[in-house]
């Protein structure tokens, strides 16, 4: 399985949310995982950096083509930048892999934040009793990942450690050992979980247990 592709087995699920279900165990906070094929579709971005770009290089044309004594009716120059730009735009809408290639890092990074915000707030991941609620998102397209936790618990983990886990979920993810990573981190979540807010008595599962793909 590439990083691209969110086609994880039903045998990959069940492990997913058998490690879910053995953290909460011991915790009376919640975890829920998203794992994204891709956060935006990046057209209109990446039109944008196409266009621009395009436009900027028909400057030093325009310049070669009078040094050169070479004559094009004004016309004819602005038809064949359109006609340039229109089939330029025409392959991102065809072959849509090669939109995130034009996307700045840190654009592609906060469309991956704004996602697994929205996620957070979509799943219900903020309305559990205690505040204990706790994502883990991974947007495969960018090589982000982020966790996202209720106030409950952020103010008692340091993000270092939520680094961390997150490095250790990202390797994973790039060598194709994405179900592998997820595990792992709902393990170290659950540890962080379990130290300041354990099983109680009467204590309800408040989350579905399973991995969600969009």
């Amino acid at each position: 399985m590439g990083t691209n592709s969110t086609s994880l087995d039903a045998t990959q699920h069940a492990r997913i949310a058998a490690a879910i279900r053995a953290a909460e165990a011991k915790t009376a906070g919640e975890i829920y995982c998203v794992v994204a094929r891709s956060s935006d579709s990046y057209f209109f971005p990446a039109a944008f950096i196409l266009s621009a770009a395009m436009l900027l290089a028909s400057l030093p044309v325009a310049l070669g083509l009078e040094y050169w004594w070479v004559s094009i009716r004004l016309p004819f120059f602005v038809a064949a930048q359109l006609l340039a730009l229109a089939s330029a735009l025409l392959l991102l809408w065809i072959v849509p892999s090669l939109r995130i290639r034009l996307v700045p890092r840190a654009l592609q990074y906060r469309r991956g934040h704004d996602n697994a915000l929205k996620q957070f707030l979509a799943r219900n991941v903020h309305i559990t009793t205690a505040r204990t609620g706790v994502l883990i998102f991974v947007s495969l397209a960018e090589h982000y990942a982020e966790i996202v936790a209720d106030s409950g618990i952020n103010r008692h983990v340091p993000q270092g450690e939520w680094d961390a886990i997150l490095r250790d979920l990202l390797a994973h993810a790039r060598a194709e050992r994405l179900a592998d990573g997820f595990v792992v981190a709902i393990g170290a979540v659950g540890e962080h979980l379990t130290k300041y807010f354990p099983v109680s008595a009467g204590d309800v599962n408040e989350l579905d247990d399973h991995l969600v793909e969009i």
